[in-house]
């Protein structure tokens, strides 16, 4: 089967030419097209992308979406698989992307996403931990009792899905979603009763320091989500958030980890009201 890759750019310079030659290195697929949507940009991504005849598409920043400028893309390709990536995620694998299709390959599922690791010893490290286990799982409709709300869990920095199915559930819908497109799509297919795994021994590495700024700003966007696809909430929002809450002071306090220990009320706060102001 033949795959896509498809990857949003934005102020990608530090980014580009590595993950195009990570790419490019992946042993035992098909790959058939690396599209690269390039938002405008301020930094020297498409004098990168033109030095090295890397094919890309350029549009305004007035017209991204994160949902609207993945599903237009997916709806013109003709793969058999779409692979949805950010353009911040290190594959050191030459393996990751067979890793992570050959669960559709073999028709046991119908999209699959990776394994994130980050190379920060931060919060984002237990996130990371909390969200990512190292043990690989199928999640179907009958989670949902059992999972709640993570049973839609589904992150588009490194997944894939079979390109009918996406085309069939018509992606996005055609919504200009300000995050969390993918828990979106996810939430569609576990209740039109498709299967989604989790790879784990598909691995990239995506590495945050946010700022509590944007720690709000991205929290009060969740919110706002949350808001206008209020029908999640009753798979468990709050109850989700507070898991994870205790698991990172839990293993942080393990690990006499200091710094995430001084950060973390202040780092859990920013996340809270973020997600209380959107919800409003």
């Amino acid at each position: 089967m033949n795959i896509d890759i498809i990857c949003p750019l934005y102020n990608a310079e530090k980014f580009v030419l590595k993950l195009q030659k990570s790419l490019l290195e992946q042993k035992n697929v098909n790959i058939n097209n690396i599209v690269y949507v390039l938002t405008e940009s301020t930094d020297n991504t498409e004098q990168i992308l033109k030095q090295n005849n890397m094919k890309y598409k350029k549009i305004s920043k007035e017209a991204f979406s994160h949902s609207l400028t993945r599903e237009e893309e997916a709806m013109k390709s003709e793969a058999d698989i779409l692979c949805f990536i950010s353009q911040d995620i290190v594959i050191e694998d030459n393996y990751w992307l067979e890793k992570l299709v050959t669960p559709i390959i073999n028709q046991i599922v119908d999209a699959t996403y990776s394994r994130q690791l980050t190379k920060y010893n931060n919060i984002e490290k237990y996130i990371r931990t909390y969200n990512y286990p190292n043990e690989s799982m199928i999640k179907t409709k009958k989670d949902i009792e059992k999972l709640g709300l993570k049973t839609f869990f589904f992150s588009d920095a490194a997944s894939a899905v079979k390109t009918s199915v996406f085309k069939k559930l018509n992606g996005y819908d055609n919504k200009d979603l300000i995050i969390n497109e993918d828990m979106y799509f996810a939430y569609k297919l576990i209740l039109n009763g498709y299967k989604i795994k989790y790879c784990a021994d598909s691995v990239v590495y995506h590495s945050h320091k946010f700022k509590l700024k944007s720690l709000y700003k991205r929290y009060k966007q969740t919110g706002k989500f949350f808001k206008e696809n209020n029908y999640l909430n009753e798979y468990g929002t709050n109850n989700s958030g507070s898991k994870l809450a205790r698991y990172v002071f839990k293993e942080s306090l393990k690990d006499k980890n200091i710094k995430v220990l001084f950060r973390y009320p202040f780092d859990m706060g920013a996340r809270f009201i973020g997600m209380k102001v959107g919800m409003r």
